[in-house]
């Protein structure tokens, strides 16, 4: 537990160092020399290499893996095609609209992308994915991965117009700052996210206890017909 406790820690603080930290860096230092627009690619690449070292070393693939590497490929041309830091910034809130736009469908249409990243998960615990996916399409479970999908939908929405407002307070200038806020915004609703995944575990419970009932008093059932046959 301890162990777990430390790796927690270890994450968070290097979440910080490459999503924050060195970029907030990279741009103030390089920002004169290079131009804003220079400065604040640069600043990406801390976070770039960080995302591909995470995921080799988690393994993730399959949807989770496959909107990984999608979302990086995309950030990392949009930025490349932006031509200037402002610019830069507002086609990462259109980015992330359309990511949101992308969850919203996903929630009308009942397929929700966290119930795939969390059979993706169990999967790499050892569970087989039809088996996983059809526990957590089952009633009681299910609308619980609907609501962590909302959940990730107001994430969008929120990061979005904090970049937006942030941006027209404190303009270019503020992007370093920019970078903090986000990152705290950012941690608060993985918080959150992280809790209502772990939640599940209570529906799946319940769900697993009631089949055990119900087979029991089928058990039940049948031994008192049983023995009305035999008297």
């Amino acid at each position: 537990m301890v162990k777990k406790q430390r790796t927690s820690k270890g994450l968070i603080l290097l979440e910080l160092v490459f999503y924050a930290i060195l970029p907030y860096v990279i741009w103030n230092f390089s920002r004169e020399p290079l131009g804003d627009y220079t400065a604040m690619l640069i600043s990406t690449i801390p976070g770039i290499v960080y995302t591909i070292y995470r995921f080799i070393l988690d393994k993730q693939f399959n949807i989770t893996g496959l909107l990984i590497l999608s979302s990086l490929a995309l950030g990392t041309t949009v930025n490349l095609l932006s031509g200037s830091a402002e610019q830069m910034i507002w086609n990462g809130v259109y980015l992330s609209l359309f990511y949101t736009f992308l969850y919203i469908v996903a929630l009308i249409i009942k397929r929700p992308f966290s119930l795939y990243f969390a059979v993706d998960f169990v999967y790499l615990q050892g569970y087989a994915r039809m088996d996983s996916r059809a526990l957590f399409y089952q009633k009681g479970i299910f609308k619980w991965f609907q609501f962590i999908q909302v959940i990730f939908i107001i994430r969008g929405l929120f990061m979005a117009g904090l970049t937006v407002y942030l941006l027209q307070k404190y303009g270019i200038d503020g992007y370093g700052g920019m970078l903090i806020y986000k990152q705290i915004a950012g941690w608060a609703f993985s918080i959150f996210l992280i809790g209502m995944f772990f939640y599940i575990n209570v529906p799946v419970r319940n769900y697993f206890a009631k089949q055990q009932n119900q087979v029991q008093d089928n058990n039940n059932l049948a031994l008192q017909q049983s023995n009305a046959t035999v008297e």
